[in-house]
C-alpha cells in the first residue's frame, strides 16, 4: 500500500479544516480497489469549491453535470475526460457502461479522485447509474476515489445509505466563524448580518460582491443595496433555492407554509390554521421541507408530542417575513420592525441555544450541555432549555430589544416552580438571561450573587 502525498489546504480557503482533512484522507487512500464518497449539503455552502480544490491539488478529475438529455450528458462527460487526458479526439461513450470504463481507466495507475458534481443531473436520464456504479466498485480494476456530490438531501442521503466509504455533509459556517468570514468585529452587527445570510459562504463573495456593512450604522443601507435590490443576485436566490428542490411540487403551498413559519407559527396546528388547511393537509409539505433541509423540526422541551418547526436558511426566512409581504428598499423603514421582531429576535434566541451547546463551559450550568431547545408551558415560552443528558441544567429567556431585569428572572423562577409542580427535577436548573441589550444593575447584582447566568453579546461571540 502506498500513500499519496497531497498539498496542504489552499491558502485562500477559509476554515473547512475538518472537511479538507476528510477529503484528502479519502483521496490519498493507497489501498487497492475503488472507493466511493458522498458529498452533500444545502446549496451555496461551498461543496463545489472544496471538490474543485481537491481535484486540482491531487491532479484529479472533476466534472460538473448540467441538466441535459442522456446523449448530451454522455457527450459532455466524454469531452471532460478528453480535456483531462489531453486526447486529440475526445471519447464519445455510447452508454454509461462505456462512460464508467473511461472513468475507471483514469485511475488505472494510481489512486485518483474522480469527482462527479451535481450527480443527480446525471441520474435523471439514467436512473440505474448509481446501482451500476455500486456494482462496478467491487469488480472493476483501477483505483478511482469516486466523489459524488449533490444538494438534494433526500437523494444523496439515500445514495449514502446504499453504502459508501465517506459520507461528508458540508454545512454553513457557525455563527462565530461567519463573523470572522465577513470580517465583522461588532457582535451586534454580526447577529444582524447572520440573521439574513447565515453561515452561507457564497453570499459574501458571489452574491454581494464583497459588500460588507461598514458598521452598525451602515446595516440598513446595506440591506437596501443588497437584499432588497432586484439587481443583485442575492435578491432572487430564496425563490431559486425553493424552485431547485425536485421533491417540492406544490410551490404555492410550500411558500404559504414557509410564510406561516416566518411570521411566528411553529407547530403543525398553527401553521395549518394560518394557511387555511387542516393539520393533515400540511403534514406532507412540512415533511418535504424538513427532508430537503429548508425546515428544522425539533421536539418541544416540555411537551413530548409537540414538534417545533423553524426555517433553516436565514435568507428564506428574511424573504418570507419581509420581502414577500411587500418589503422593498423604499419601504424598508416600515418593514424594519417586522424584521427585528420576526427575524432578528428569534434568530438571536437560536444563537443562544447554539452557544449553550457549543461554547458554554460545563461550569456555567453545572454540567455539560447536550441539547438546547425551546420549551412551552401553558403560561410560558422558554427560549433556551438546556439539558445534560436527562438532567435539566437551565431555563433561559432571550431578549433582543431591551435590557433585561429582575422581572425576567422572576418569570424564570415561575417556570421552575411550574415544572417542579409537574414532577420535573429542577434541583440542578440554573436560570439564565441572554440579553442583546444588556442587563439592569439589579439583575447584574443577582448574577454576582450566583442567582442567574447572564450572557451578553460579547460573551455570545467570545466567551464561555
Amino acid at each position: 500500500m502506498s500513500e499519496v502525498q497531497l498539498p496542504p489546504k489552499p491558502s485562500d480557503m477559509f476554515d473547512r479544516d475538518r472537511e479538507w482533512a476528510e477529503l484528502t484522507a479519502f483521496a490519498a487512500d493507497g489501498n487497492d480497489g475503488a472507493r466511493l464518497g458522498i458529498v452533500s449539503g444545502r446549496r451555496r455552502q461551498g461543496k463545489s469549491y472544496l471538490l474543485q480544490s481537491l481535484a486540482e491539488a491531487a491532479g484529479g478529475f472533476y466534472h460538473v453535470a448540467v441538466p441535459a438529455s442522456a446523449a448530451e450528458s454522455l457527450r459532455l462527460l466524454g469531452a471532460a475526460v478528453g480535456r483531462f487526458t489531453g486526447a486529440d479526439v475526445p471519447p464519445r461513450p455510447a452508454d454509461w457502461a462505456q462512460a464508467l470504463d473511461l472513468l475507471f481507466g483514469l485511475a488505472a495507475e494510481r489512486p485518483l479522485p474522480v469527482v462527479l458534481d451535481e450527480f443527480p443531473y446525471l441520474v435523471h436520464n439514467a436512473p440505474d447509474l448509481s446501482s451500476r456504479l455500486h456494482a462496478a466498485l467491487s469488480i472493476r480494476a483501477g483505483r478511482p476515489r469516486f466523489l459524488l456530490c449533490g444538494s438534494s438531501a433526500s437523494y444523496m442521503g439515500g445514495l449514502a445509505a446504499g453504502g459508501c466509504d465517506l459520507n461528508l455533509v458540508v454545512h454553513g459556517f457557525g455563527y462565530r466563524e461567519a463573523a470572522d468570514f465577513w470580517g465583522i468585529r461588532d457582535p451586534r452587527l454580526a447577529v444582524l448580518v447572520h440573521a439574513v445570510v447565515g453561515g452561507t459562504p457564497a453570499y459574501r463573495r458571489e452574491f454581494v460582491d464583497d459588500d460588507v456593512p461598514k458598521g452598525p450604522a451602515d446595516f440598513d443601507d446595506w440591506v437596501c443595496r443588497t437584499l432588497l435590490n432586484p439587481a443583485r443576485r442575492i435578491h432572487g436566490d430564496p425563490l431559486w433555492l425553493l424552485a431547485s428542490q425536485p421533491d417540492l411540487q406544490d410551490r404555492a403551498m410550500y411558500h404559504s407554509v414557509l410564510a406561516a413559519v416566518a411570521t411566528g407559527h411553529h407547530t403543525a396546528g398553527t401553521i395549518a390554521d394560518t394557511v387555511g388547511h387542516r393539520t393533515t393537509d400540511v403534514t406532507h409539505p412540512l415533511t418535504a421541507l424538513t427532508r430537503c433541509g429548508l425546515l428544522t423540526a425539533t421536539p418541544d422541551a416540555f411537551r413530548v408530542h409537540r414538534t417545533v418547526y423553524r426555517i433553516a436558511e436565514p435568507l428564506i426566512l428574511f424573504h418570507h417575513a419581509v420581502v414577500r409581504p411587500g418589503g422593498t428598499a423604499l419601504t424598508w423603514q416600515r418593514s424594519r420592525t417586522v424584521f427585528l421582531d420576526k427575524v432578528v429576535a428569534p434568530h438571536f434566541a437560536q444563537l443562544c441555544r447554539e452557544w449553550a451547546v457549543q461554547y458554554a463551559d460545563p461550569a456555567t450550568f453545572g454540567g455539560t450541555p447536550t441539547s438546547a431547545t425551546v420549551g412551552t408551558l401553558p403560561d410560558h415560552v422558554v427560549d433556551v432549555v438546556v439539558r445534560g443528558g436527562d438532567t435539566l441544567l437551565s431555563v433561559g429567556a432571550a431578549d433582543w430589544h431591551a435590557p433585561m431585569g429582575v422581572p425576567h428572572l422572576d418569570r424564570l423562577h415561575d417556570v421552575l416552580r411550574a415544572l417542579s409542580a409537574h414532577g420535573v427535577d429542577t434541583s440542578h436548573a440554573r436560570p439564565a438571561c441572554y440579553g442583546a441589550s444588556g442587563f439592569t444593575p439589579e439583575l447584574q447584582a443577582a448574577a454576582d450573587r450566583g442567582e442567574v447566568v447572564l450572557v451578553d453579546l460579547p460573551r455570545l461571540y467570545e466567551g464561555s
